[in-house]
Order: structure tokens, then C-alpha cells, then sequence
């Protein structure tokens, strides 16, 4: 009798046991969605994030990379996921509160299929052409633009995302008209320019500024409202003739609905950490970009509110796509 106590207290402590390691987040692999496609800004801010949650959590954080539609695929991905944080979604101002305005309709409503873990970082997008262009400043692009509706060809990251609406927002201030060409991700955009089959990109940091400090192609400006250290040179648009335009994607850290709290917690915990080491900070810093860790509860309403105010841009710019 006394033996088989002793076996039903050992099993129930092995079990207790058990399930308070599997109860420890992470116990294994864990997906970070981005997206996009590989080279832009969600993916760079993603890896740097992924592989320091890694080293300080000990199970692997992994990017997937998951584009198309505007960022609406990736986006939904993880929307549909179960909520246990092991489906994190990079997001971005793109598909988080700008396709959903664009598109005619989106498989999930940001408002109410996310949870909010932290806000990661903000960045311009570098106004670039093909070398061939004879515009060396904004003012002189525009000047072009007018003498040749449609004919400067515009590259971005595919039809709906932030560098489409950055173009969007530039013709209609500067009452200009140009012709959107859409690619997959930053990168091919920034391949598209290169190889002058467009002349000019809106493109993200991280895939346009080494070509710009090589002079493969020529910067004319930032589309946030400060320069950036990694171009101190280089005006803002509204610096440089289009007063008021601004323009930046945002980076954060969402999961599904209904993730736990704690999980929550450890996570937007980790994350300040991260975005607070020297070495991550100077390695942003060097790509342009501005690092904003937030409470999950100041997220949800940066995004509520943004949401809202690119819903009247996105009307005011009259781009649709069905």
C-alpha cells in the first residue's frame, strides 16, 4: 500500500512537473511573420529582434517570410493563428492600417483580430531616381513630372503598400502625375530602378540607402518630418518643396487575439530590452531608424488612431484597388 502511494505521488509530481515545464513560454520554435518580402524594413527590424529574442529566451524566434496583396497574406496568417506565441506577426503601417482603406476588402479586422505587444521602431522612405534622371532635387523631379504626365515611372513595393501611398501623396500635393509600377517587395523595387525600368523609387532604408551612398542612384530627399543620420545631407520633402508631407512606415510587434497577458508581458519586456542595448540602437541608428518601444495598451491606441487618420488620407488620395 505504502509502494503504491509512493507511485501515485510520483506520478503526480511528474505530471505537475511536466506541465509546468510546458507552461514556460517559449518551450520551442516560434514564427515571426513578416509581410514582405526578404531586404525591406519589416524584415531587417524583424531579424535583428528574432535573433535577439533568441539568444535571450533559448528557443529559436524564426522569420517567415509571407508577402503579397499589400502585406494582407502575412497579416491574416497570423491573425488566424492560435493565440499561444508561437504566430507573431513584424507588422507595419502598410498592411496594419493602410490596406485595410486600399482594398476592397481584408481577411481580418485590425481593430479587433490582433494583440497588441509593442511598438518597435519608425522610418522614413528615401525618395530616389535612376541617374539618367535630370532632376537633382525635389522641386526639379516635380518640374519634370509636369512637363511628362505619365511618363516617369514609379516602382514599389506592390500595389496598396506605403510606398504606393507615399507616391500617392506626392503626385497629389505636387499635382503631378506619374506612372506606379508594383513590385514584389522593396528590394525588387529598388532592382527595378537600378536597371532604369523605373526612374524613380520610394524606397525603404534598408534597401536603397547603399545604393544611394554609392551614387548608383540619386537621393533627393526623406518622406519623414526630420532628416536621418545615415543622409544627414538629404532634405525631408517638406524641406525640400512639398511643406507638410510626411510619410514613414511603422514597425510592431502584434500576435492573434486573445494571447495571454503574460505572454504579452515577457514579450514587450524583451523587447525593451533589446531596443534599449547599445549595440542594437547603433545598428538602427545606422539604417535610419528610430526605435519606440511602447506599453501594449499605448499600441492599440497609436493604432486605432492611426488607423483612422490614414482612412481620410487613403479617401483624400482616391486609391482603390479591388
Amino acid at each position: 500500500m505504502f509502494i503504491r502511494l509512493l507511485l501515485i505521488a510520483a506520478t503526480l509530481l511528474g505530471a505537475q512537473a511536466a506541465h509546468a515545464q510546458q507552461s514556460v513560454y517559449p518551450s520551442r520554435t516560434a514564427r515571426m511573420i513578416v509581410p514582405f518580402a526578404a531586404g525591406g524594413a519589416s524584415d531587417t527590424t524583424a531579424r535583428i529582434v528574432s535573433q535577439k529574442l533568441s539568444e535571450r529566451l533559448g528557443q529559436q524566434f524564426i522569420v517567415e517570410n509571407r508577402s503579397g496583396a499589400g502585406g494582407t497574406i502575412g497579416a491574416a496568417a497570423v491573425a488566424k493563428a492560435a493565440p499561444d506565441g508561437y504566430t507573431l506577426l513584424m507588422g507595419s503601417s502598410t498592411e496594419i492600417v493602410t490596406s485595410p482603406h486600399i482594398y476592397k476588402s481584408v481577411p481580418y479586422d485590425v481593430l479587433r483580430d490582433f494583440s497588441s505587444i509593442s511598438f518597435v521602431a519608425s522610418q522614413p522612405l528615401i525618395l530616389a531616381v535612376h541617374p539618367s534622371v535630370p532632376a537633382k532635387t525635389v522641386a526639379e523631379l516635380i518640374t519634370l513630372a509636369k512637363s511628362k504626365p505619365g511618363e516617369l515611372n514609379v516602382a514599389s513595393a506592390g500595389t496598396g503598400s506605403t510606398l504606393h501611398l507615399a507616391q500617392v501623396l506626392f503626385e497629389n500635393a505636387a499635382q503631378v502625375k506619374m506612372t506606379h509600377v508594383p513590385f514584389n517587395g522593396s528590394p525588387a523595387a529598388a532592382t527595378a530602378t537600378l536597371g532604369n525600368n523605373t526612374q524613380v523609387n520610394f524606397g525603404t532604408v534598408p534597401a536603397v540607402l547603399e545604393l544611394v551612398r554609392s551614387g548608383q542612384l540619386r537621393g533627393l530627399a526623406v518622406t519623414g518630418t526630420k532628416r536621418i543620420a545615415a543622409l544627414p545631407n538629404l532634405p525631408t520633402v517638406s524641406e525640400a518643396g512639398l511643406p507638410g508631407y510626411d510619410m514613414v512606415i511603422w514597425l510592431a510587434l502584434f500576435g492573434p487575439a486573445g494571447l495571454p497577458a503574460d505572454i504579452v508581458g515577457k514579450l514587450n519586456a524583451e523587447v525593451a530590452r533589446i531596443l534599449a542595448a547599445p549595440d542594437v540602437r547603433e545598428t538602427f541608428t545606422k539604417i535610419g531608424t528610430d526605435l519606440a518601444p511602447d506599453t501594449p495598451q499605448s499600441l492599440t491606441k497609436y493604432v486605432a488612431d492611426d488607423w483612422a487618420k490614414m482612412k481620410t488620407i487613403v479617401e483624400a488620395s482616391g486609391a482603390k484597388i479591388d
